[in-house]
């Protein structure tokens, strides 16, 4: 236990040379971490209690989950019902079901069988059971089947709307450059956002307030803007008005049914026109968007097509040859600002739901640098107490206790540098409470050498023994409250994730320098006793006359 290869001696330093660098960054000034190459500017960024920042608590659009569910659904009934050669006189959306009139009652049993293909299963192990999100039933006129969704496969559609919308609010943040926001979900149907160093959030409801849904559209071919609201639109049409400011006519009939959906975009990105210098948005599709939107335009030349966003047109442009690349451009009352934004939307995918803000506001720091350094001396003061109390117990060994807890809090810190985590103040706190955490395993290590020591043993089998029979105890204490940490990090948010996250690195550094840090340091002492009389390094219990063995 005490013997160390010559590879696992220089693993172990340069490790700790490593976590020094790594935290270095964190302690200078602006001008020299600038100054740093790129790969070295990694640093610990400050929370929203400790920098202040914007504040922004969402509200998902439940109801219009529920329609574009209802929307989908009956598409997909649709499809079934036309795979199986069933007729049917009627099929829309009725109050919160999608209902099928069938053409023939007697096709009834044919029809539950293709519909009910459409019916999944939501929950599983977590709460125990299995329930459809779909109820497809017959009413009581035979010809008429309907198709109802469970409370459960509501409550699964907007919990996975809500995880979807996170993402996408989390690219978007991250395109625009920023990487230190907090964004989690609360209840069902909201999303805190929260970003350090903020003071305007004007600019930031801009970017990921919009949904952002952009779609590509058929323009009818014959039936003018005027005719459509003078008479009925025909079915599978749908009256789309333009964007604000944009150039053209200010309403467009179009096929409710888009040709390619952003879904398909791989790539966003902002230009400028090479005829007028105008700024536009390149595009490029998928290789399913680009089979698709090439056979549409192949089809089509001479005709115009709409690029819609948020169910407005943003331009319809005429199609003048085939566009097979899968490339393209979106132009439109742009201005640098507003093509750089939309780009990093469309890059970051759409928002299953419009979001609106039920709180907002830009808050200060709530202790600031005040708390800073508040946290700084306790730490400190933490450290001198442990060290303090350490080497009055243990003497010497103390001592290499109190330098492995020095290491162990630079690898927390270079660790969460790495990272690019964000440092709270329940974070602070959990970097002090590591600390004695830290030492603790190394107290366990020395009372059990104390207690081989008393059995009689000599002091290197009595450091031996310490080591060993001390691991089981430790991994298994430290194991327990890691797995602690972890439920913390998965299921809390916010403050507590920053405690969390502190806690769990703060238990794999305890372990590694109460293993490896600290047996080093006294196996070198020992190496260096060789010949000698061995000193008392665990106080009044270590016997003073006997010699090391070689």
């Amino acid at each position: 236990m005490l013997y160390f290869t010559r590879w696992k001696m220089i693993a172990i330093v340069a490790t700790c040379l490593l976590g020094i660098l790594a935290c270095i960054p964190n302690f200078l000034s602006k001008e020299s971490f600038e100054a740093l190459p790129s790969f070295a500017r990694n640093k610990i960024g400050l929370g929203l209690d400790l920098r202040g920042g914007a504040h922004l608590l969402m509200s998902m659009d439940t109801a219009q989950v529920r329609k574009d569910w209802l929307s989908n659904l009956r598409n997909d009934a649709r499809k079934e019902l036309r795979d199986a050669k069933i007729g049917f006189t009627g099929l829309g959306v009725e109050g919160n079901a999608v209902q099928v009139k069938l053409a023939k009652p007697e096709d009834a049993d044919t029809a539950l069988k293709a519909l009910r293909k459409l019916v999944q299963n939501t929950g599983g192990a977590i709460i125990g059971k299995n329930v459809n999100d779909l109820d497809v039933k017959q009413g009581a006129d035979p010809a008429v089947i309907t198709l109802t969704p469970t409370d459960a496969g509501i409550l699964n559609r907007i919990s996975s709307a809500s995880g979807s919308a996170i993402e996408v609010i989390r690219n978007r943040i991250d395109g625009s450059g920023t990487k230190e926001a907090n964004i989690v979900r609360q209840g069902s149907d909201r999303i805190l956002v929260q970003i350090p160093g903020i003071e305007d959030t004007k600019d930031l409801l801009a970017l990921i307030g919009s949904t952002a849904k952009l779609t590509f559209h058929d323009v009818h071919p014959t039936l003018s803007i005027d005719d459509a609201k003078l008479t009925r639109v025909p079915a599978g049409y749908k009256i789309y008005d333009a964007a604000p400011g944009e150039r053209g006519e200010a309403s467009y009939v179009l096929k409710e049914d888009p040709v390619v959906q952003g879904d398909d975009l791989v790539d966003a990105q902002p230009g400028f026109d090479s005829r007028n210098s105008e700024p536009v948005i390149n595009f490029r599709f998928n290789q399913s968007g680009a089979r698709k939107f090439g056979a549409f335009t192949k089809d089509n030349v001479g005709r115009p097509f709409a690029i819609v966003l948020d169910d407005k047109v943003l331009s319809a442009p005429v199609i003048r040859d085939a566009i097979l690349g899968g490339s393209g451009q979106i132009s439109g009352n742009f201005t640098v600002d507003n093509a750089n934004k939309l780009a990093v939307q469309l890059r970051s995918g759409a928002l299953p739901t419009k979001l609106s803000v039920v709180e907002e506001r830009v808050v200060g720091a709530s202790l600031g640098q005040d708390s800073i350094d508040s946290g700084k001396r306790a730490a400190l003061i933490g450290m001198i107490g442990v060290a303090a109390f350490m080497i009055f117990a243990y003497g010497l060994f103390g001592f290499f206790a109190v330098i492995g807890a020095a290491m162990h809090v630079i690898l927390v810190l270079a660790i969460m540098s790495i990272m690019g985590s964000t440092m709270t103040l329940p974070g602070i706190a959990g970097v002090v409470l590591t600390i004695g955490m830290a030492v603790d395993a190394n107290v366990l290590i020395y009372e059990r050498i104390r207690e081989e020591l008393r059995a009689g043993k000599s002091p290197i089998m009595a450091i031996e023994q310490g080591f060993t029979r001390a691991y089981a105890t430790i991994l298994d204490s430290q194991s327990t409250t890691f797995i602690a940490g972890l439920v913390m990090f998965w299921l809390g948010s916010g403050p507590i994730r920053g405690f969390a996250i502190t806690l769990t690195l703060g238990i794999l550094t305890t372990v590694f320098t109460a293993f490896t840090v600290t047996r080093l340091l006294v196996a070198w002492w020992l190496a260096m006793q060789k010949g000698k009389k061995l000193e008392a390094p665990l106080s009044y219990n270590m016997p003073r006359t006997n010699m090391v063995r070689t």
